[in-house]
């Protein structure tokens, strides 16, 4: 019998107690057979001193977010995976509301995996472009 998407999404988002996701209210909202979708609350929490919202709250989304999308199509039985490089670009300012960043692969190997991460805001705006690389390593036996 195979899980639901719904509970897909409580397993996935239930890990994330406790930490740096938790603190800044990223949740995983969707997923897909090529994407994965979280989203995060814009407030004061993720502001920068003008009240604007903070690029590196906006890296941690598109790192967290692209981070899962290497976890959910690996086998995490086998390897683990931890992310080596991340870039951002910030196109523009959000004050309010939520942004989403959704993760698709750009090259899904079985060592490295590239990650192109679109963040944009409530009216799919596009705020941020993001790229993450990740590495796959053999678990220990």
């Amino acid at each position: 019998m195979s899980i639901s998407k719904e509970a897909k999404l409580k397993e996935i988002n239930a890990v994330c107690k406790n930490t740096l996701m938790e603190t800044l209210e990223i949740s995983i909202s969707d997923f897909g057979d090529d994407y994965l979708i979280a989203k995060m609350p814009v407030n004061s929490r993720v502001y920068q001193p003008d009240g604007v919202l903070h690029g590196g709250a906006t890296a941690a989304l598109a790192e967290s977010v692209g981070s899962f999308a290497s976890h959910l199509f690996s086998n995490l039985d086998v390897v683990f995976v931890r992310g080596t490089e991340i870039t951002a670009n910030h196109l523009k300012s959000v004050t309010d509301g939520h942004v989403f960043a959704k993760a698709t692969f750009l090259h899904k190997g079985r060592t490295t995996q590239l990650i192109d991460i679109r963040v944009t805001d409530d009216h799919d705006n596009l705020i941020s472009v993001c790229r993450l690389s990740t590495i796959s390593l053999p678990r220990k036996k």
